[in-house]
């Protein structure tokens, strides 16, 4: 205690910094509890949180920062980073106003982990007898890309046929709860969920310090419904980067849309001026499937059923009959039971999604068998546009069926981003 003491003296100008930086004791009154004193006094609090130019963290100074406001969250159309930690939290307070304060603390608390800083007051607070406002894991590391997104589920609206918060009229048409897939074996335990946070960096501590703290701070308001820790993304938005491999060691997203796709991402994934309502204008809407993998019975299977049940050779990616991997498919080609040519645009009318699933091992189940798979996250416009019919498709038909089951599902509306300095996640939503 007298060495940590000792430090904080001698690097007077450190301590200045962090200071200056971060808002009181005086101003917020508990991150985990009470919250962020805002209205007339937000100059001093969410204001001091979000300040761009906080420099109190040698963390930051590293650079790898995503930028968190915006006219669309970040974390859609982001590049993706390597790992992820998505959590779905039930709404256990029946105040609209604590509701909404939290909100207004997630994001101050969002804004500043993301661009290296630690929450509140820091690991290391000035009261030896008071829990420090950051948990402290993440302290001496850089951003790391962190980006965290935000979305609401439809139990916010209405849950039990209660309107909970006066929101059952704000509630999107888009919005609505998935209808269920043949060869669904749904978990509740791991579906659904009033809120959810996806948490996405290239170091997988700072995505779940991301998440932790904004759980400890929700404390009392939410809990968590549950989570999953991803790795090994299968799916890129980037049109340069290599594209990565699934558990079945398939490359997965070779036509994803590209952050770079202005006019893609403005068709099929951000809501426009006449897609409704207003509060959702420059959102999305997320649609998490949690899909376990039949690891062993596929690795006993052979090479050419392994390429016909997904219609690209394993080595290069290529569509079968071609060559390189970005060739054009034939799907004619293929066996009408393919992967590929069942998920194609041109066997959908058109459907496209953007794709940004995770590879998950949660060890065994009691039969000694690994629990992995795929965890699922597509964004889309409108999700009966989207997700709804590609899955109806492939629930029918896919050969992929075999090796595969979803096990988890959840949707959430993802708002527009955070636009300035009065804004907070979801707060259009209760205008």
């Amino acid at each position: 205690m007298a060495d940590r003491k000792k430090e904080e003296v001698t690097d007077e100008k450190s301590a200045e910094a962090k200071k200056s930086a971060a808002p009181s004791r005086r101003s917020v009154l508990g991150w985990g509890g009470a919250g962020l004193a805002l209205g007339a006094a937000a100059a001093g609090g969410t204001v001091a949180a979000l300040r761009a130019g906080d420099d109190t963290s040698p963390a930051a100074s590293g650079g790898d920062a995503v930028e968190f406001f915006g006219d669309h969250q970040a974390g859609i159309s982001t590049a993706v980073q390597d790992r992820l930690h998505f959590a779905s939290f039930d709404v256990t307070t029946t105040d609209r106003a604590a509701l909404m304060k939290l909100l207004q603390e997630w994001t101050a608390a969002a804004a500043r982990m993301t661009a290296g800083h630690e929450v509140g007051e820091g690991a290391i607070g000035d009261n030896e007898e008071l829990p420090p406002d950051d948990t402290g894991e993440a302290l001496g590391l850089k951003p790391s890309r962190l980006t965290l997104t935000f979305g609401v589920g439809p139990g916010l609206f209405e849950k039990d046929g209660k309107d909970r918060f006066g929101l059952r009229s704000r509630r999107p048409k888009a919005l609505i709860d998935l209808p269920a897939f043949p060869g669904d074996n749904l978990d509740a335990a791991r579906s659904g969920g009033d809120l959810c946070v996806q948490a996405c960096a290239d170091d997988p501590q700072v995505a779940v310090h991301a998440i932790r703290n904004l759980a400890r701070i929700g404390m009392g308001r939410v809990a968590i419904r549950w989570s999953q820790l991803g790795f090994g993304k299968t799916s890129s938005t980037t049109p340069d980067a290599q594209t990565p491999r699934n558990m079945l060691g398939f490359k997965d997203g070779t036509r994803n849309i590209a952050g770079t796709e202005t006019d893609r991402l403005a068709k099929y994934v951000w809501v426009g001026g006449k897609d409704g309502p207003d509060w959702m204008i420059g959102g999305s809407y997320l649609v998490a499937r949690r899909i376990r993998m039949h690891i062993e019975t596929w690795d006993r299977t052979s090479l050419k059923e392994q390429e016909d049940v997904f219609g690209r050779d394993k080595a290069e990616g290529a569509p079968q009959g071609k060559q390189r991997e970005h060739d054009e498919p034939d799907l004619r080609a293929m066996k009408d039971t393919a992967h590929v040519r069942l998920a194609h645009p041109d066997s959908n009318s058109g459907v496209t999604i953007l794709r940004r699933g995770y590879s998950f091992t949660d060890g065994t189940d009691g039969l000694g068998r690994l629990d992995a798979g795929l965890f699922f996250i597509a964004y889309q416009k409108d999700v009966r546009d989207g997700f709804v019919p590609l899955q109806t498709r492939l629930a029918a038909k896919d050969a992929l069926n075999e090796y595969i089951q979803h096990v988890g599902s959840a949707v959430f509306a993802v708002p527009p981003g955070v636009r300035g300095k009065d804004d907070w996640w979801g707060k259009a939503l209760f205008a």
